[in-house]
């Protein structure tokens, strides 16, 4: 394609984007960006089972414990 060809594509593409006005769909936006309703699974870690939350191992008396400054 010509430079000339080219550039009258070029704008008339930026006409259409500026000139033109679209109405966004929210719905489908909302639903491509996986808003929460309530109704999906909450996160499950499935390492959870295997290793214990660090308060436990505090209170654990084999765990070093910290010298106070």
């Amino acid at each position: 394609m010509g430079r000339g060809r080219q550039k009258a594509k070029h704008t008339k593409i930026a006409r259409e984007l500026k000139y033109d006005t679209y109405s966004p769909n929210f719905g489908a936006l909302e639903r491509e960006l996986g808003h929460p309703d309530g109704s999906e699974n909450e996160y499950v870690d499935k390492w959870a089972d295997e290793y214990g939350d660090e308060d436990e191992d505090e209170a654990d008396p084999s765990y070093p414990q910290r010298q106070q400054a």
